[in-house]
């Protein structure tokens, strides 16, 4: 973006100014008054502007339009010229925030000299924004199981509108990850991604931080919707809002604009919303919690996100993403998994999902000795109970049942883990096992194991093989 838009009532002077500019390579756009000139900042930021202090037959002065434009776009530069400059509005044109102040009539060079700074700061601060926006969260989505496959098509298809999207899925799952997903791979994916935790902002804060405010001594401090412009506004754990919360977000999601605390000046935003919740929203709003407008705005496509015992096919995969982007963040090791380890982590219960394997994949790394492979007995709680003499110590229970009763629950635990571990697919899981697929069937069916093909869950997948 290199345009430039020039605002003078002189329409000589403002098509010299252009014809200059047009002359070394800038896309020019042209306002003769504040209303002709808001029109054009409202359709597309200018990269710089040039800007009349003194504006004939026009609603705002240049002052007024510095003010205004600083106020709701305070990266654009804007250049001030006057033929009845004097130091004093000089002085104000800063103040105010002008990148500089140029007098009519003004010299060539001059003014090229101006605009070549201004436009390079415009860059600078564009590349920068980029930069932050970057140095964010991956958004790469990592998995092959059924589960994972359905989610992600599922992504894939909204990722081009502009709906908004509700994420339900259990804490630590990647309801996050999947909201920057959305994001990066739709049109807004060069502007803001903003996320807004609504589980760890105090509810007396939560207008100021959403809104921003306007106070006499700090003037404007910009909240994170206005931040979000153009973008995507991201409501994390959206059950957790405050109710009064609640109200002004659905206003603003009706009118795409709100007043700042303290303000009177109405903001006008552009936004995508996309939410999340761990919680039975429906359940919230029959206890008075969660407002039911608000649920239905918010809930336009609603999806599914996994827990990570639906896809533990995936945590082979995860682990090795974990373990690399660990070792390129923080130096650590890169190691692999031995089998056991892989078996133990993909047996496991994950109450946290995707966030405690991470957890659990970077302590091992950090406490590990060496550059092997990761071993079983690394992981934290999965040691079994021996005896002295590395001897495996049955329960109480188990150890008062006669062989045959003791084999049967022993055979009944070990395949349904392993049925569990392979995400319900009966020919891995019976080929990891050692078993001809029918014969496994069988011995399930003596064993009174019922199989129910979800993916994930203990199932037959007569059409996963």
């Amino acid at each position: 973006m290199s345009n430039i838009l020039i605002v003078d009532d002189e329409k000589d002077i403002r098509e010299l100014i252009g014809d200059i500019l047009k002359d070394e390579g800038y896309t020019i756009r042209l306002a003769a008054n504040s209303d002709d000139c808001m029109s054009e900042i409202n359709a597309e930021a200018p990269s710089l502007m040039i800007l009349d202090i003194w504006l004939k037959d026009s609603r705002m002065d240049g002052i007024d339009i510095l003010k205004t434009v600083k106020r709701d776009n305070p990266d654009i530069p804007i250049v001030i010229i006057s033929g009845h400059g004097n130091i004093e509005i000089a002085v104000a044109a800063i103040k105010q925030g002008a990148y500089d102040f140029i007098e009519k009539p003004f010299n060539i060079d001059q003014l090229m000299v101006v605009v070549s700074r201004a436009m390079e700061t415009s860059r600078l601060r564009r590349e920068n924004a980029d930069l932050r926006r970057r140095d964010v969260t991956s958004s790469e989505m990592i998995g092959s199981s059924p589960s994972f496959r359905t989610l992600k098509s599922q992504l894939e298809k909204v990722t081009k509108s502009n709906g908004r999207v509700m994420l339900a899925g259990p804490a630590g799952s990647g309801k996050e990850m999947a909201a920057r997903f959305i994001h990066s791979n739709s049109n807004r994916a060069t502007a803001p991604f903003i996320s807004v935790s609504s589980a760890t902002i105090d509810a007396d804060r939560m207008e100021e931080v959403l809104f921003g405010r306007e106070t006499s001594d700090r003037g404007i401090e910009k909240g994170l919707l206005e931040q979000g412009h153009g973008g995507v506004v991201y409501f994390d754990e959206v059950a957790e809002m405050p109710l009064g919360t609640q109200s002004k977000i659905l206003r603003v999601l009706t009118d795409q604009q709100f007043m700042r605390v303290g303000g009177s000046d109405k903001v006008r935003v552009d936004l995508r919303v996309i939410s999340s919740t761990s919680r039975d929203l429906r359940a919230e709003i029959a206890a008075g919690r969660f407002r039911q407008e608000l649920y239905d705005r918010l809930n336009v496509v609603p999806i599914a996100v996994p827990s990570l015992a639906e896809r533990r096919e995936d945590i082979p995969e995860l682990t090795t993403t974990f373990v690399d982007m660990f070792h390129r963040t923080q130096g650590l090791p890169q190691r692999k998994l031995t089998e056991e380890a892989e078996a133990m982590l993909q047996t496991m219960q994950w109450p946290g999902n995707i966030r405690q394997l991470r957890n659990v994949i970077e302590r091992v790394l950090i406490l590990g000795d060496g550059t092997g492979p990761i071993e079983a007995r690394e992981l934290p709680g999965q040691e079994a109970p021996t005896d002295a003499g590395g001897r495996m110590v049955l329960g109480g229970a188990m150890a008062t049942l006669p062989l045959r009763e003791a084999r049967e629950v022993f055979e009944r635990e070990y395949l349904l883990t392993q049925i569990n571990r392979f995400g319900g697919n009966i020919s891995r899981t019976a080929g990891f096992v050692g078993m001809e697929r029918s014969a496994l069937h069988r011995k399930l069916k003596s064993l009174g194991v019922v199989t129910t093909g979800k993916s994930g869950g203990r199932g037959d997948d007569e059409d996963e093989d």
